[in-house]
């Protein structure tokens, strides 16, 4: 079965008018993270095209989480977000030496 083509948001699937940007938005999270353990975080949007219709569509999708990138996917593509790493230092508390053999 061949493939949907993927549509752009703001045209209308009534009339192939183009809407210029969502007059509503929300977020829906999802509630389980995926195999690399992010977060999806969707942002919906309702539209009206000059002709009256309205719909609703996906804006763009936000991966967020595990290896510290963040995703974000929307009309114009994929793109990858890469977080500054701080440096990881390690605090090492007092270090207490004990000798079993010694009696008391």
């Amino acid at each position: 079965m061949p493939r949907r083509p993927i549509r752009k948001p703001n045209i209308c699937p009534y009339c192939g008018a183009e809407a210029e940007k969502p007059y509503k938005t929300w977020q829906l999270v999802a509630p389980i993270p995926d195999s690399r353990g992010r977060i999806t975080i969707t942002v919906m949007g309702m539209y009206e095209c000059p002709n009256g219709h309205k719909w609703r569509a996906v804006v763009s999708k936000i991966k967020v989480g595990g290896s510290g990138e963040v995703e974000v996917e929307g009309a114009k593509g994929k793109s990858v977000l890469k977080s500054q790493e701080k440096a990881k230092t390690e605090v090492e508390g007092e270090v207490f030496e004990i000798d079993i053999e010694e009696e008391l």
